[in-house]
């Protein structure tokens, strides 16, 4: 509704400045925005150990893909080819996105039918199984869900579906650039939750089914040390075939670093034309021959760059600050990458509220897209998931609780979110967009 209603440039950041305040809208976009940049660091450094195997397999290298000099070199590359397509305009970028999209369909699809015709190795009701997960001594990850297979495990299966289901609002990053927006932008929208729905619903049946069923390879494959890679090798004999759904993968990366680094310069240039940032008239300079934000895009490759830089951050043993202990052994980008999803849920769920302070006031959607009279309700059923879901990714429960295990790490993403918010509070001194931001 909101994407129909208010087809501009900036997504969230509009939506919640036209439905509540300059000011509201400026700190939505924000964490919005810096999420958007942790993601993009995210998933070029996610996609190394899957074309550092492609490489080594096919010309014989022997990439170490866990090496710092590794991460920062192919994360380098990456941005720098996905700055200069994003450069030459949204007409290259969404063939290079709808052809990614394509790919990740039939990879998707395609891995199903190969690991279906290997031979799945349990039958359907394996998905509606725990598997001991709930208890220490049966739960191949080695944590203590307490016998709980609700409060434990399932509170921590259930935040798969925070990474599944994001992104699709970055449709409306790029609205000013599509024709007939009120319309498409929500349509594109719907279009990714469904195709994300059924994706992935397909591609993790497929891998649990073939997750192998002696117990010793059911507990390689279900460790954080096995994984996809280990299914997938023990499933197919082919290894040309299993570089090729790697290939698959790797270009799926890719496709999704470039989709949000041209989602994260509009929101930019968004904020630049209202004045909302500093240097707002450099940042908001559009290519004359390309039309496309030539510095908000170098700030979206040059911030993910920069966050790379904190893998070099890895304290050797715990550091206590206060009630709160970082742990040994994790980079300081892996607790910033928390930061991802979280962010994101955070703007969602700001932008939601916004929407619903705004009805409360009167206003009535009239885009292309409108949920009429079911508008309200849809919009509180929508606020109270988002508190649930957001509730759960931050909630600290210990390094040696499951969560910590698995997901959290204490309190690291509720002071990664602050230090965030103590960044936002320095660029909106100086940015003072109450005073310069455009209402209209």
């Amino acid at each position: 509704e909101l994407g129909s209603h208010y087809p501009i440039s900036g997504a969230l950041y509009q939506y919640s400045k036209f439905a509540v305040s300059k000011k509201y809208g400026w700190w939505v976009g924000w964490f919005y925005l810096m999420a958007l940049l942790v993601t993009i660091a995210a998933v070029d450094t996610g996609v190394v150990p899957y074309l550092s195997a492609i490489l080594n397999s096919w010309f014989g290298m022997n990439i170490d893909p866990s090496k710092h000099s590794t991460i920062m070199i192919m994360t380098l590359a990456l941005l720098a080819i996905q700055t200069i397509l994003n450069i030459t305009g949204a007409k290259m970028m969404g063939r290079i996105a709808s052809f990614g999209s394509w790919i990740e369909l039939f990879g998707t699809f395609g891995i199903a039918v190969i690991l279906a015709a290997a031979g799945f190795n349990h039958g359907f009701g394996f998905l509606f199984s725990s598997e001991g997960a709930e208890t220490v001594s049966t739960n191949s990850l080695g944590v203590d869900f307490h016998a709980s297979w609700w409060t434990g495990a399932a509170l921590v299966a259930v935040l798969a579906h925070a990474f599944i289901f994001y992104g699709f609002e970055s449709a409306g990053d790029v609205a000013e650039e599509t024709k007939d927006a009120s319309k498409q932008v929500p349509k594109a929208m719907r279009q990714a939750l469904l195709a994300g729905a059924l994706t992935s619903f397909i591609l993790i049946a497929a891998l649990l089914l073939a997750t192998p069923s002696d117990p010793e390879g059911y507990k390689t494959a279900t460790s954080f040390a096995g994984g996809i890679p280990y299914i997938l090798s023990t499933a197919i004999s082919s290894s040309f075939l299993r570089d090729i759904l790697l290939l698959a993968v790797v270009f799926a990366f890719f496709s999704c670093g470039s989709s949000i680094q041209g989602a994260s310069s509009r929101m930019l240039f968004s904020y630049a034309r209202d004045g909302a940032v500093p240097a707002a008239k450099s940042v908001a300079k559009v290519s004359p021959r390309f039309h496309t934000p030539v510095n908000a895009l170098l700030l979206g490759a040059i911030v993910p760059l920069i966050f790379t830089l904190l893998v070099n951050i890895t304290p050797s043993k715990d550091i206590k600050i206060g009630f709160f202990t970082y742990p040994a052994n994790v980079s300081a980008l892996v607790s910033l990458v928390s930061f991802g999803v979280s962010g994101i849920y955070l703007a969602f769920l700001l932008t939601v509220l916004g929407a619903l302070i705004a009805r409360t006031r009167g206003w009535v959607p009239n885009g292309h897209f409108t949920l009429g009279s079911k508008g309200m309700l849809v919009n509180i059923i929508a606020l109270v998931y988002l508190v649930v879901m957001f509730i759960n990714m931050v909630l600290p429960t210990g390094l040696a609780s499951p969560r910590g295990a698995l997901f959290n790490l204490d309190w690291v993403t509720l002071m990664v979110m602050v230090v965030i918010g103590l960044l936002g509070l320095i660029v909106y001194a100086f940015a003072k967009p109450g005073k310069h931001s455009s209402s209209k």
